[in-house]
């Protein structure tokens, strides 16, 4: 069940707040450890051409055995550095994130270390890229009232390989998608498939736009509410199925959804399931390093990131069990 936001303030001031307090020693730690062994590595690269240039006369490998203690040291410090932020990142994951997900439904999963699996995220058909690295986290499965959903952060890759003229070979890794991953039952089974994407072309161009409008999802859906057309497009393999779903009711939720969060959605429906991706550019829910974590601004950002679940079910109303089962 939904808190109010006064509610929220209330379980930061009497159990977050003091958690968060608690972590700060060990976020301190964290981050003098980090800058610490780097500011010993730059120093080691800093003065190998001046004690080179001070020892030329000398054996080619003492300025090697001079500045190697010291790069050592600083690699030592942040081994033992990166031990302890997996610690810090651990705690934070389990004494704070997981005390919201529970604050806003108490039979929710959360699992800090699992995420939306590759073919599930496949099944969506919403990212067609093939993909060569897949990671994510912090996955949340239930139910809101007769809806089961699963949600995950989740960031997908794919690589190119350039080679230069002297036949150096360069990786270089691209986004296809990173932010939060969303799937819940759409309680109809769906023969076709329609995907809504966001409308590039039309906010770009206007009306123009619309003749570059292209996919090989299926055909451009023209629909009848001019607000969702500017922010959406929406292609399908049936034109009366995706009208069927799109309901005036549905468009203007999802327009609703999009003012919520203003960041780039994308949807689909595929057999009895709706998929959502927002796409955030950075980690959603991580613990600060370089800056204070006890800020009730970070639990709530966090606490309405994971009420998008509550968000989407309900303004879809996808509760209303009227087109199949129970």
């Amino acid at each position: 069940m939904m808190i109010e936001r006064s509610q929220l303030e209330e379980l930061y001031n009497n159990e977050l707040k003091d958690k968060l307090q608690g972590l700060e020693g060990l976020r301190k730690k964290v981050r003098n450890g980090q800058i610490f062994g780097i500011l010993l590595l730059l120093l080691t690269v800093i003065l190998f051409v001046p004690v080179s240039a001070a020892l030329e006369h000398s054996s080619e490998a003492l300025p090697f055995i001079v500045l190697a203690p010291v790069a050592i040291f600083g690699i030592v410090i942040l081994i033992r550095t990166y031990k302890k932020r997996i610690n810090y990142r651990d705690r934070f994951k389990n004494e704070v994130v997981r005390e919201i997900v529970k604050a806003i439904d108490p039979t929710w999963d959360y699992d800090p270390n699992q995420c939306i699996t590759s073919s599930e995220y496949r099944s969506s058909d919403l990212f067609r890229k093939s993909v060569d690295r897949y990671k994510g986290d912090d996955l949340i499965r239930g139910k809101i009232d007769k809806t089961d959903f699963r949600c995950s952060e989740l960031h997908t890759e794919y690589k190119t390989v350039t080679t230069d003229k002297d036949g150096k070979r360069k990786e270089t890794w691209h986004t296809i998608f990173k932010g939060l991953f969303f799937h819940a039952d759409f309680n109809k089974e769906i023969k076709a498939k329609t995907y809504i994407e966001p409308d590039t072309a039309e906010r770009l161009l206007g009306k123009f736009g619309q003749s570059f409008q292209r996919s090989s999802k299926g055909k451009l859906v023209k629909l009848e509410n001019p607000e969702f057309e500017k922010i959406f497009a929406v292609y399908t393999t049936d034109q009366t199925e995706a009208r069927y779903i799109l309901t005036p009711t549905i468009m203007e939720a999802l327009v609703n959804i999009y003012k919520m969060y203003k960041r780039k959605m994308y949807l689909s429906f595929i057999g009895s399931r709706v998929y959502v991706a927002i796409t955030f550019r950075k980690n959603l829910f991580e613990p600060k390093i370089f800056s204070s974590g006890v800020q009730f601004k970070d639990v709530e950002f966090m606490y309405n990131l994971f009420m998008v679940n509550q968000t989407i079910v309900h303004e879809l109303n996808l509760n209303t069990r009227i087109w199949t089962k129970e």
